[in-house]
């Protein structure tokens, strides 16, 4: 019983659902207030997914039943479980083994494949689409991210996310390595198709990309996965590069300053085109951070 309690309430669970709503409320007030407009209530994220919740799921002709249900379970389930290798919520990683940090980038990269799945399994026009601008941006946008949480792993000399977060508690990496940081932000908005970013998913081209067959429990459950995601990358930034996460303050304090620079970058920026979304930036994003890797190899040989 105590078992179930803990994997249902703080810090993992449920608590981890609702902050994922609570960001993503505040992504949207911010952006809002930015803009000049009003915003969302507090509880609209919420009232979403419980509308959505009690929406009867319609599941289209011509797709495999078995994956139109399973994926949306799936891309939550890899969400939640990467959670149990971060310290979220500035505590101690619920599980932890070396090498885990590569785990954990794995299981965040699932919510994309099962969107880019998601729409390849429907026959509709949009979703199709949606689904190759998704898989597209995927592999412009994960590897340069992937490659900026390996540069802290490398300073610290070891694979394991607790081992990281405590070096980078003494170390700030912002300092040595200020490419890693801004390529990890822009990196993390790619992946989650935020603004201007979300080529995938736009409402004006394509309804609502590879998700355009989706309601109900599905939509929900992707909604979800991807305000998981937020929380557990904006975490993994804020751990890596801005010294650590020793307690509950800090997360609050250095993920909130995160999440106010994503919500000014998408404020002041309209949403670029699919080719330019993709065009170079794999290319400069991930070059750029091997150079760092480069830099950071040779100075620390030079200081040994």
């Amino acid at each position: 019983m105590s078992e179930l309690l803990a994997l249902l309430f703080f810090p993992a669970g449920l608590s981890l659902l609702a902050g994922g709503l609570v960001y993503e409320w505040v992504d949207r007030k911010l952006v809002a207030r930015l803009q000049n407009r009003m915003g969302p209530r507090w509880y609209q994220p919420l009232a979403d997914i419980v509308k959505l919740l009690a929406k009867e799921e319609v599941i289209p002709t011509g797709v495999n039943k078995l994956l139109f249900v399973g994926l949306p379970i799936a891309a939550l389930a890899g969400a939640l479980t990467s959670a149990l290798y971060v310290p979220m919520f500035g505590l101690a990683p619920s599980f932890s083994f070396p090498g885990d940090l590569i785990v954990a980038l794995y299981l965040l990269s699932l919510l994309t494949l099962c969107t880019g799945l998601a729409g390849s399994n429907t026959t509709n026009t949009f979703s199709l689409v949606g689904a190759t601008r998704t898989l597209t941006q995927m592999f412009s946008y994960e590897a340069p991210f992937l490659l900026t949480l390996l540069g802290p792993a490398l300073a610290a000399g070891t694979w394991q996310i607790g081992g990281i977060d405590a070096y980078a508690q003494n170390h700030l990496l912002l300092l040595t390595q200020p490419i890693g940081l801004l390529v990890a932000l822009i990196g993390l908005m790619g992946k989650l198709e935020l603004s201007p970013f979300d080529s995938p998913e736009a409402e004006t081209e394509i309804v609502a990309g590879a998700l355009t067959e989706y309601s109900g429990r599905g939509l929900a459950l992707f909604r979800l996965g991807k305000n998981v995601e937020l929380v557990i990358g904006l975490t993994l930034v804020a751990s890596f590069y801005l010294g650590g996460l020793a307690n509950p303050l800090e997360f609050l304090l250095k993920t909130g300053g995160l999440l106010l620079g994503l919500s000014l970058i998408q404020a002041v920026m309209t949403r670029l085109r699919i080719d330019q979304t993709v065009g170079m930036w794999w290319r400069y994003g991930a070059l750029l951070v091997l150079a760092q890797w480069l830099l950071l190899i040779v100075t620390q040989g030079t200081v040994s």
